[in-house]
């Protein structure tokens, strides 16, 4: 699963926000077991639903629109670059033109 990598590689912190699709309680036992709070908007579906802050919730969407610019990019958009190393490098010249503009 995707979660569990990205996790394991979490630096420590204290909220940790998430989009739906990570709403389940394996994702949620994990991150509170790196002792970080949870802020997922629940599921639809969800019988139980847990506590979700929309006000803390609001600062994910500054990084959404920063992907989003990103994705303008071509060769970032459609990963040209081979190496990771320079995928990196693409990815930094570009948040770099984004930050200036």
């Amino acid at each position: 699963m995707a979660a569990d990598a990205l996790l394991d590689q979490m630096s420590a912190t204290d909220l940790v926000h998430a989009d739906k699709g990570y709403d389940t309680n394996a994702v949620r036992r994990k991150i509170e077991a790196k002792g970080a709070a949870p802020n997922i908007p629940p599921k639809s579906n969800r019988v139980w639903k847990n506590c979700f802050s929309p006000y803390l919730y609001r600062n994910r969407n500054a990084i959404e629109r920063m992907f989003g610019r990103l994705k303008d990019f071509r060769r970032i958009a459609t990963r040209y670059d081979r190496l990771a190393q320079n995928f990196h490098a693409a990815v930094c010249i570009a948040a770099v033109i984004c930050y200036w503009l």
